[in-house]
């Protein structure tokens, strides 16, 4: 094999593994929520065995050979060999570490940890009946060619349901139960009339005719059974999964012989087969010609055979295009092309409107429909549900709980509510910041919430939703809450604010975003050295977003985060001083309106307006920038909440709203720390995109 080859072969796997490896922690942590759901245990199986297979293809046998171990202890718990205990999900949570410590970085493995996860399967393995050890992995992967009849799972099923005789006279109507199956998916059914006697015989109360039907559905096997529930013990019923779709990747789109569906059936021998056979004549005539078997037996095969090869080759044709893997480079390479081309078509729209040519504005309006369409696809493309975080949220909720001796429980909601993907690697690691903060300031211990009157187990709670361009993100706990007078005394001793200072709550809850900020008693590894939760501050700050608190003392804590959908497009107020444009983030915005020179000249040197009985300060962006030229005699003033507080920002004029690709700034505003970005209009000119946030803090320490 050669060198490249297997470099691509260790690539391929490092991007599964990805998947993988969050797969497998899922399915841990929500064992221990429902220890005896077996589709769990089967997940955490086929990941492992998965990571197994793949890691020995790309030649990595150390990992290969660790996971095979651990795999042999999982596939113990699905024969039921082993309970899915607390020590066995340790044990899984502890080796995913550990495959991903040997993923990632090799060298710095720490082999005495990995020789005691070694140790602790060889004794799980060992706790188990003597011949327990060899019944977990077999040498050829086997396992991979298992059927099974989950439900959420398509398959497909052979049911042979003989009903007995008497089976009118008991009320039971055989038609009735082929209709129920039906509604479980796609059916095929072939009535057997051959133990049909002759005409005067016939018994009108009497049932002589039986079925073969193939069904194709995802609601499993305890759904077709409870079809049968009620005549199950009278009649011959067989439920067999003969295909299932998952599991056929790699096969043809073939299925068996004729022969070998009869055989296994039992309707014809392989005596029977073989002799005919030598005939050289198709198989089905041949048997039915010489009353080896029914004609109803032969064509209730073929219908088998023709349903799970049409299947086959559907999901064949699907799966060839149902999915591909794209490195993320090329992604965002695509992004930014499309950005060009939204440019690009925004200055064609331009020129042409100044052209007044019908013909000209028809194809520029086309171009501008097909460019739109192709962006928000192209955006799509980068969308991913926030749940796909959530494995890691409750991991660290899990391990720091149990460090603190807390008994803590995490409750998701909006897994869903999708992110660009670069928007959830910048936020990711703030909001586990913000739980670990949740339970080691927020969650007592179960003796404290005890004493209380609350329950021992603290409550967690992370929903997200989508609201407009923006995603919604709280944070609540049901914790001791925030004391606003520990805040003050704080805040007073720190100088932060004066002892007279007339502070709101929510101005008392802001302090904690000031660097360096702990109420903590005590340091401890996770905090107290008040590094944290202004860097939380900047992070949202730097996606664009805000973030609030609200707290009750000893009710709990709530910290909401507004974050834009994407960093690559933004829905943004454009604005004009003097001959230089500017663009402030739409969610920015709370409200706009007129400053004439008069009303600016009531207060005199206060810049302070009256906004329906609220004072609210505001600053002439044109001084801030140093814009020398004269100003309109009526301005317009731009209402934003910096961290919880009213604030205007007077431009000449409001252009209206509009959706800009974002461009990085170079180097050489890298000390404009009110620029977050800049966009180009369609006349071609550079336009500066606002952080209304940074700019509110430059005006504060320019005063």
């Amino acid at each position: 094999m050669s060198d490249s080859y297997q470099d691509q072969m260790k690539s391929a796997f490092l991007e599964e593994a990805g998947d993988l490896l969050p797969a497998l922690e899922n399915a841990l942590l929500e064992m221990e929520e429902s220890p005896g759901d077996e589709e769990l245990v089967n997940k955490a199986f086929r990941s492992l065995h998965t990571i197994k297979g793949s890691g020995s293809m790309a030649g990595l046998t150390e990992i290969s050979e660790f996971t095979h171990q651990v795999e042999t202890v999982f596939d113990l718990v699905r024969n039921k060999e082993l309970e899915p205990e607390k020590q066995i999900l340790d044990l899984g949570l502890s080796a995913k570490d550990m495959i991903e410590n040997m993923l990632h970085d090799p060298d710095s493995v720490d082999k005495d940890r990995k020789s005691k996860i070694m140790e602790w399967v060889q004794t799980l393995i060992s706790s188990t009946k003597p011949d327990s050890g060899q019944s977990g992995i077999s040498s050829n992967s086997d396992e991979a060619d298992e059927i099974s009849s989950e439900e959420g799972q398509n398959a497909t099923y052979r049911i042979r349901f003989k009903p007995p005789e008497h089976l009118f006279m008991s009320g039971g109507d055989p038609l009735n139960l082929l209709q129920e199956l039906e509604e479980l998916g796609d059916t095929r059914v072939i009535a057997h009339t051959e133990d049909l006697p002759d005409l005067e015989e016939i018994n009108a109360e009497s049932c002589y005719i039986w079925w073969d039907i193939i069904l194709d559905t995802d609601q499993g096997m305890d759904a077709i059974q409870d079809v049968f529930i009620f005549v199950e013990d009278e009649s011959e019923l067989t439920i067999q999964v003969i295909d299932q779709g998952d599991l056929v990747e790699d096969q043809e789109d073939t299925y068996k012989r004729l022969g070998e569906i009869l055989v296994e059936r039992g309707d014809v021998s392989e005596d029977e087969i073989n002799r005919v056979l030598s005939e050289q004549r198709p198989l089905g005539e041949l048997l039915s010609r010489d009353g080896a078997v029914s004609e109803q037996a032969v064509q209730s095969a073929l219908v088998e055979q023709n349903t799970v090869r049409e299947k086959r080759s559907e999901k064949k044709e699907k799966d060839a295009g149902s999915s591909l893997r794209v490195a993320a480079s090329k992604l965002d390479q695509l992004v930014d092309l499309v950005g060009e081309l939204v440019i690009a078509q925004a200055r064609l729209s331009q020129k042409v409107g100044e052209k007044e040519d019908p013909e000209l504005t028809e194809i520029a309006e086309e171009v501008e429909r097909l460019s739109g369409e192709l962006r928000d696809n192209t955006l799509g493309l980068r969308m991913l549900p926030i749940g796909s975080s959530f494995g890691r949220f409750r991991r660290v909720v899990r391990d720091l709980a149990r460090d603190k001796g807390k008994e803590v429980n995490l409750v998701t909601h909006g897994a869903d509510t999708e992110l660009d993907k670069t928007v959830i690697e910048q936020l990711t690691d703030p909001l586990v910041h913000l739980l670990r903060n949740s339970i080691d300031h927020g969650i007592e211990s179960p003796e404290a919430r005890e004493a209380a009157g609350k329950p021992s187990q603290g409550t967690v709670s992370f929903q997200a939703s989508q609201s407009g361009g923006n995603v919604i993100i709280s944070i609540k706990d049901d914790g001791q809450g925030l004391d606003p007078e520990k805040l003050r005394e704080k805040g007073v001793e720190r100088g932060l604010i004066s002892e007279e200072a007339d502070c709101s709550e929510k101005d008392l809850f802001s302090l904690i975003f000031t660097p360096g900020f702990s109420t903590a008693q005590e340091v401890s590894d996770v905090s107290g050295r008040g590094v944290g939760m202004d860097v939380i501050k900047r992070n949202i700050d730097a996606l664009q977003g805000s973030i609030d608190i609200d707290s009750k003392k000893g009710e709990g804590t709530s910290i909401n985060l507004k974050i834009p959908l994407t960093m690559a497009i933004l829905d943004g107020l454009l604005v004009k001083i003097g001959d230089v444009h500017f663009v402030v983030p739409l969610s920015a915005v709370d409200e706009c309106m007129e400053l004439s020179r008069e009303d600016a000249q009531k207060n005199g040197k206060r810049n302070i307006v009256d906004l329906r009985g609220e004072f609210v300060p505001y600053v002439y962006l044109r001084e801030h920038f140093e814009m020398r030229d004269t100003p309109p005699e009526i301005e317009q003033m731009i209402i934003s909440d910096v961290e919880g507080a009213r604030m205007g920002f007077v431009v000449d004029h409001i252009l209206g709203e509009q959706q800009t690709v974002i461009k990085k700034l170079g180097k050489v505003f890298r000390e404009a720390s009110e620029f977050s970005g800049a966009t180009i209009l369609g006349d071609g000119t550079v336009a500066l995109i606002l952080d209304i946030s940074k700019l509110a803090d430059l005006v504060k320490q320019a005063s």
